[in-house]
């Protein structure tokens, strides 16, 4: 199955968000009202950032974060680099969505529950109740209570999962697996990493990995052997 080559808006915001921390969904949105950025939309009116999306956004923010140009100049310099270059090369086709990539969450990523809400789409009072029930877990900061990457990723996740009318309760059961699963493995790794060898400590990291992809592709495995009877073509 192909994969996705592009990113939605949420997916942009999380993208650079440690590199440019004031960017929100608001600002992206207000920056395509000007002109400045032109993403491809699906059917259903959903933006699509491409590879040229992204770095025709990564250069704006830079402008305006180094250069403190207004948008009018910025607007400017982007229309003559066009030019330039003769732009106006197609972009690449749509290819299906594949999903069976496991998403790394982005490092270093600070987002408050309104942030994390613009970014998935997922109303905030449906992120508490996850919370509630330990699926996403807040973290404070000097006081104040962010969201990192680990949870935009479990959020986006459990976000597909309503759609199948499945409730954040129900979502209980893959917690439960998890945390018996991460000390199953972490009582196997544990010799390693009571080590002082730092090369000791990274052939850990490594299994731990391994580990957890070998469980992933099982896990897929006893699955789709349970449901096989409904899955099987008639």
């Amino acid at each position: 199955m192909a994969t996705r080559n592009y990113l939605s808006i949420g997916e942009i915001l999380v993208t650079l968000k440690t590199e440019y921390p004031d960017i929100t969904i608001s600002k992206i949105r207000f920056l395509e009202g000007e002109g400045l950025i032109d993403p491809e939309r699906t059917p259903s009116g959903y933006r699509k950032f491409y590879d040229e999306d992204i770095k025709r956004l990564r250069t704006i923010l830079k402008m305006q974060r180094d250069e403190y140009l207004p948008l009018k100049v910025i607007k400017e310099r982007l229309e003559q680099k066009d030019d330039e270059s003769g732009s106006g090369g197609a972009k690449a086709p749509e290819p299906e969505p594949g999903d069976d990539e496991l998403v790394t969450p982005p490092t270093g990523l600070h987002m408050s529950v309104e942030e994390l809400s613009a970014a998935t789409g997922v109303d905030r009072n449906r992120i508490k109740e996850l919370e509630s029930f330990g699926i996403l877990c807040s973290h404070g900061l000097n006081g104040d209570q962010y969201y990192d990457g680990d949870d935009f990723v479990v959020l986006t996740i459990a976000r597909d999962f309503f759609k199948y009318g499945i409730e954040p309760r129900h979502l209980t059961m893959y917690r439960h697996f998890a945390e018996r699963e991460a000390t199953f493995f972490e009582s196997i790794v544990m010799p390693m990493l009571r080590q002082k060898n730092p090369d000791a400590r990274k052939a850990a990291a490594e299994n731990l990995t391994d580990l957890a992809a070998l469980s992933r592709k099982l896990k897929q495995a006893l699955l789709r052997s349970n449901l096989r009877q409904h899955l099987q073509s008639p």
